[in-house]
């Protein structure tokens, strides 16, 4: 691994339209690393003319690019995959500093943010049309797919590789253009990312990276300019409601990947040290900032004691919290003050409410933004952390009684982009699956995100797909052709 130096320094600090460009009138922002606050980079603060510059540049490529074939666009993607593979430490070691991640975490990212360019380099070359006879027998019907246009993405700090891969990737297999925005907290890997898939070959102008404090006035003029054709989100609720709105005025495809308030059911028939372990991964993983993360674990209320028992136990030997570059760390720090003040916010609020802490419930002090590993049981029914979005490493407990009462328990929540059910029932988990008000639904396993699967939400998790077959289709315009 090169040192943190070196990474930093491989990194592109300007705007990426056609290649690195300083921002107009050259304003910078400071990121910051979220174990100790130092800032590690100064990188460029775009503004709305500087938005407009990376539209024109994918406008002025588009057609091109629509036209490369389908080949050919494929294996650039799957060059850019290679090279992100070459540098998997590298991106790792930036993920963690800007990130502050566990470096583990920061690996399993990387592995899995990479393979979006390699998925997507292959459904490149398998957009299907229809070709048919017209049931009239006046003619035939030919349906086509196309490149919507160029795309505009707006990523979240909390991934910073696989947010963006998921949606650069089928974007530039159908033959979309894109610019990306990533969070001000997060900017320089997906500064490195355009930096790999130049060197990849892809032309100037596909893809744009904008950097940015002010992410509504930078973004403002891109959906106002009929130019623009897509717009892909994934962020919290609240803003993703505003930016449909904006959206709406130049009647934008959209895709909306948005908050959860994901349920982790455990029935009494579970193998619970399986459903332990899985709690673990779906509550930790990426410290709890991950829209997939269990929210609210609802526990049956015969094994409740062994499971929270367990669970307690499980977090005690296996999480060490500090630094995510230092090798033992597995929990490193939250983004930043804004969001350990959250959820400390949120412990605080259950806690005067009735609940009892089991495990951690208080931030230590010292530099960094850490919070511990923590259960919290007996939480009272209106308690805030039952229906807001933690983002961090908090797991309230629940207890229930009857299957229905889970269920019921489970989507209570105006949120629905994952839930998780541990039984060994296979009639019960069918039923169950079934009857959860979510997009995506984890039987028996605590991490369910692939790019060979549709990942996305419903209700207040917002629209679309991302990874799959379906996620190329996002990107794609249908064309009917009549013929006689």
């Amino acid at each position: 691994m090169a040192s943190e130096t070196d990474v930093l320094d491989s990194v592109p600090k300007q705007l990426w339209i056609g290649g690195p460009v300083d921002a107009t009138g050259g304003g910078t922002f400071a990121v910051h690393n979220p174990a100790d606050g130092e800032v590690i980079a100064e990188v460029a603060d775009a503004t709305p003319e500087d938005a407009v510059r990376a539209l024109d540049a994918a406008a002025a490529a588009q057609a091109d690019w629509a036209a490369t074939p389908a080949r050919e666009r494929g294996e650039i993607l799957r060059a850019v995959f290679e090279r992100i593979t070459a540098r998997a430490e590298d991106f790792a070691m930036l993920m963690t500093l800007e990130m502050g991640k566990a470096l583990p975490e920061s690996r399993n990212e990387v592995r899995y943010g990479s393979e979006f360019f390699r998925w997507f380099s292959e459904e490149a070359a398998r957009i299907n049309g229809r070709y048919l006879h017209a049931p009239s027998g006046t003619g035939r019907i030919l349906v086509h797919k196309q490149p919507v246009g160029p795309c505009l993405a707006i990523t979240p700090w909390n991934f910073p590789l696989a947010m963006g891969t998921r949606k650069i990737g089928p974007a530039l297999a159908a033959g979309c253009t894109m610019i990306v925005k990533p969070a001000s907290a997060t900017p320089l890997t997906m500064l490195l990312l355009a930096k790999l898939c130049a060197e990849a070959g892809l032309p100037e102008g596909v893809l744009s990276v904008i950097t940015s404090r002010r992410s509504g006035a930078v973004t403002q003029p891109l959906l106002d300019d009929p130019r623009l054709r897509k717009l892909t989100f994934t962020g919290s609720t609240e803003v993703g409601r505003s930016l449909v709105e904006k959206s709406a005025h130049g009647l934008l495809r959209t895709s909306m990947e948005l908050g959860g308030n994901a349920p982790f059911v455990v029935f009494d028939d579970a193998d619970i040290d399986a459903a332990v372990q899985g709690a673990m991964l779906a509550k930790l993983r990426n410290g709890g900032e991950a829209c997939t993360a269990a929210n609210r674990f609802h526990v049956q209320r015969g094994v409740l004691a062994e499971f929270t028992d367990k669970f307690a136990a499980a977090m005690t030997e296996q999480v060490r919290m500090g630094p995510g570059t230092d090798p033992d760390t597995t929990l490193g720090p939250l983004i930043n003050s804004e969001q350990l003040a959250m959820v400390s916010e949120l412990v605080d609020d259950a806690v005067s409410a009735g609940a009892t802490v089991r495990l951690g419930g208080k931030a230590p002090s010292g530099p960094g933004w850490f919070y511990p590993a923590t259960i919290l049981t007996d939480i009272p029914g209106g308690a805030r952390i039952l229906r807001e979005e933690v983002f961090g490493p908090v797991a309230p407990i629940v207890a229930f009684d009857t299957e229905d009462e889970g269920l019921a328990a489970a989507n209570d929540t105006e949120y629905g982009l994952v839930s998780y059910i541990y039984t060994r029932d296979l009639d019960r988990a069918l039923r169950v699956a079934e009857g959860l008000e979510s997009g995506m639904v984890g039987v028996n396993r605590g991490v369910i995100s692939d790019p060979a699967a549709p990942f996305g939400g419903v209700k207040a998790s917002g629209f679309g797909r991302e990874g799959g077959i379906e996620g190329i289709e996002e990107y794609l315009s249908t064309k009917y052709i009549a013929m006689t």
